[in-house]
């Protein structure tokens, strides 16, 4: 069973300055990790002699085939604390702090200088309407938080979905206390009280404003 990756440390820059590419480096990486290999991980938790064999099982008919077998839930309820969880809530904890750095203030963007050139243009621009209808059309260019914003909001939809496999996947071989893969992450929170961390939204916040001083 592999660990879940190691969370970077979170900075505007991450967000920011090397966006996309570090988010969704590290998203890819962590799904790829757990998610997307959420069998090979239910499949290391069966062992194989833990159970001394009893002779009498081979005239019954095994109701799961050998892939789909019920798994111990201890060991279940030991992966999903130790190793699913953990590696939901750092994606989580990612999503929501790039989302707090989307909704800062961005003096550094380096596409500021050209956005402002472009609007100029536009406003200086002669319309003819009559020759052209859609000579007055202008799309201004995305601001680098407003690119980051789209981003996390994707990235949202998709983290959704890939919870909801893995959660029913693991529905299928190890008993879940509930159908919601949302519901049982919050549950886990509380348990290690991880509401008492700092916010990942005030803290980017914090650290743009302080950048900025």
């Amino acid at each position: 069973m592999s660990p879940a990756p190691e969370q970077r440390r979170l900075t505007p820059q991450f967000s920011k300055s090397s966006y996309p590419s570090s988010t969704i480096d590290f998203l890819r990486v962590s799904r790829t990790a757990i998610d997307d290999t959420i069998n090979q991980h239910l499949n290391a938790l069966a062992t194989p002699g833990s159970t001394p064999f009893d002779p009498a099982t081979t005239a019954e008919r095994q109701p799961r085939p050998i892939g789909r077998r019920q798994l111990p839930q201890q060991g279940c309820q030991t992966f999903k604390d130790k190793i699913l969880f953990p590696s939901w809530q750092t994606r989580s904890d990612v999503l929501n702090y790039c989302a707090g750095v989307a909704t800062s203030p961005d003096p550094d963007d380096p596409d500021h200088v050209l956005r402002e050139s472009e609007d100029a243009r536009a406003r200086e621009r002669l319309v003819d309407e009559r020759l052209d209808p859609y000579s007055a059309r202008y799309f201004p260019r995305d601001t680098r938080t407003e690119s980051l914003a789209g981003l996390i909001r994707n990235e949202r939809t998709v983290e959704n979905i890939i919870r909801a496999r893995t959660w029913s996947l693991i529905g299928e071989r190890c008993e879940n206390d509930t159908p919601d893969s949302d519901q049982a992450l919050n549950e886990w929170r509380r348990r290690n009280d991880t509401s008492a961390e700092v916010k990942p939204v005030q803290a980017a916040k914090t650290a743009v404003l302080g950048s900025n001083r």
